[in-house]
């Protein structure tokens, strides 16, 4: 008769019991703490400041253990977002199936622990490895691995394969075991010490956990800088961003906002005349950097509830929203604390109105992705002054001055390009908005890319802040590239050229803007970037000449 494990160690093999519990709960533990401990390397940081972006890399995980699969988080896909800079799959992170130990060649043939190891596994089949033939790269098979494996086979006997292998293979086995267990005696005695604190931490952490729905994120961007005619300051942003899931397939974004009021060189001389293209600009914003000029008073910056009716649609409601946050994303250019410091290159500034996107304004927004497929709607309405009493026909309240409706249309026909229509059509200052906009992005490979962006627009009426009757009928272009591993390992460089705001009608020069940026990712909160700024004719007045700046911005998330 044929006896399972459990069975034949109740008849008196007690080592052999304590064995099986032993391994099971050190290559459990082991496991977890491997796969905690190695650091990650952050492949396009998503930012709280775009709730909707998605461009999170991570490289190798740990060695994988047999039979055993990472925890996966079910996160809802509330803000489906296409990242044709993301590199496919890498073919040395998929775990595939071994058949036979030789292929796992960080284990030595000449140790008799191969020969253990080779003989368990091929009697049971639960060994796994990378498709190069080891643990991992070319690192040597660290003891911890190795008594990984050995509790993969232990579980295997225990569980699955007990009553289909006779007697005395059960016996041999336990006594390989047994002799394993010998070996590694020193590191079973610290590992036992290690399970009783990671006890002690995890009851520690559950009884002072934030919360169980929400999700806390922080981020502080702190930037030195100095350019033409204007000392060296330090501009300071600081953002908390609450994430809360009541469903888990919703999701409430709450996000309080400060700063230390710091200026730059760029926006000192765009201050100077009647500010229409700067950072705070009348018109569009297309300043030096998008950080700065940040009230210092704590305030609401986004507050909204997003929720997923049906599986390929996205809705988004609040008394808090930023067009950015919606449409005219771009994997390139769509985060100042990351990418390009100008929000003239994160966002085209003839669909993206200044005027509701720097204050924020209540309204909703839509996502349509049908079938999960190539193409993508979205649509929005913000209304600035929502909060206020209507004055007149046109003033205050959510349909009356000043509020951005858009729509957008998004075509992904291969994951390295993607295209996108825009219209929006805005009142603004008793101003009649209406621009046309073109989003591109392509990734040549899997560390350079090229973006840019093309706007059409009319604007016309009393601009009642201005004084005076527009008649305008501006374009905007961008024109960019993004190098990443430039030099060193994880760093990311950038330069962009465009001009914000063309047309006879508004100055008597066009703005030029460039800027360039080298991003060095120095751990996964923490990254140093040197970025140069040049405008040319700010506000589209020759008399202002070329101002330059250069700045350090450090940007630490947690």
């Amino acid at each position: 008769m044929e006896l399972s494990v459990k069975q034949w160690l109740r008849q008196g093999t007690r080592p052999a019991k304590f064995l099986f519990g032993t391994l099971v709960g050190w290559g459990t533990v082991c496991s977890l703490a491997e796969a905690n401990s190695l650091p990650q390397e952050v492949y396009g940081l998503t930012s709280v400041d775009a709730v909707t972006a998605g461009d999170i890399q991570t490289h190798e995980t740990s060695v994988p253990v047999a039979q055993v699969s990472p925890p996966t988080i079910d996160t809802p896909p509330l803000t489906p977002e296409f990242t044709p800079n993301s590199p496919p799959n890498d073919p040395s992170e998929e775990v595939i199936p071994l058949t036979s130990v030789d292929q796992l060649s960080d284990v030595k043939p000449t140790d008799w622990a191969y020969q253990a190891l080779r003989s368990l596994m091929e009697r049971y089949g639960v060994i796994s490895g990378f498709p190069d033939g080891t643990f991992r790269g070319k690192r040597p098979l660290t003891r911890y691995q190795f008594a990984a494996a050995i509790n993969a086979v232990a579980q295997q006997i225990d569980q699955q394969l007990v009553n289909t292998v006779r007697e005395q293979f059960i016996e041999e086995d336990a006594r390989t075991l047994q002799r394993l267990e010998e070996e590694f005696r020193p590191a079973l005695v610290e590992l036992r010490t290690r399970i009783k604190d990671i006890d002690s931490r995890t009851a520690q952490l559950e009884a002072h956990q934030f919360s169980t729905t929400t999700k806390l994120q922080g981020e502080v961007v702190a930037a030195s800088t100095g350019g033409s005619n204007a000392g060296s300051t330090i501009i300071s942003r600081a953002r908390l961003t609450l994430s809360t899931s009541f469903k888990g397939s919703d999701r409430l974004v709450t996000q309080l906002e400060s700063g230390n009021d710091g200026g730059d060189a760029i926006s000192k001389i765009q201050d100077e005349n009647p500010n229409l293209l700067g950072t705070e600009g009348l018109i569009a914003n297309a300043g030096g950097l998008d950080y700065a000029l940040v009230d210092n008073n704590l305030q609401i910056r986004r507050l909204y509830y997003q929720f997923t009716p049906q599986s390929d649609l996205l809705v988004s409601i609040g008394a808090k929203m930023l067009p950015r946050d919606f449409i005219d994303r771009n994997q390139y250019a769509n985060n100042e604390a990351v990418h390009f410091s100008s929000g003239f290159f994160v966002n085209n500034p003839l669909i993206i109105q200044n005027q509701i996107d720097r204050e924020g304004g209540a309204g909703g927004a839509i996502a349509w992705n049908p079938g999960g497929g190539k193409l993508t709607l979205r649509s929005l309405y913000i209304a600035a002054d929502s909060n206020q009493t209507t004055q007149q026909r046109t003033e205050g309240g959510l349909f009356g001055d000043r509020y951005q409706g858009s729509v957008e249309v998004e075509y992904l026909p291969s994951n390295k390009l993607a295209l996108r229509l825009q219209y929006t059509h805005a009142l603004i200052n008793n101003t009649t908005i209406n621009a046309y906009g073109i989003n591109g992005e392509y990734a040549l490979n899997r560390t350079t890319a090229v973006f840019g962006r093309l706007g059409f627009g009319s604007y016309t009426g009393f601009n009642t802040v201005l004084s005076r009757n527009l008649d305008l009928n501006p374009y905007s272009w961008t024109l960019g590239a993004t190098l990443r591993n430039f030099f060193v390992p994880g760093t990311l460089a950038g330069v962009a050229i465009g001009q914000p705001f063309v047309t006879g009608d508004l100055g008597n020069a066009t703005q030029t803007n460039f800027e360039a940026f080298y991003n060095l990712q120095l751990s996964d909160n923490i990254s140093i970037t040197p970025v140069i700024s040049l405008v040319r004719n700010a506000n589209n007045d020759s008399a202002n000449g070329s101002t330059w700046q250069a700045t350090v911005r450090t940007s630490f998330d947690f």
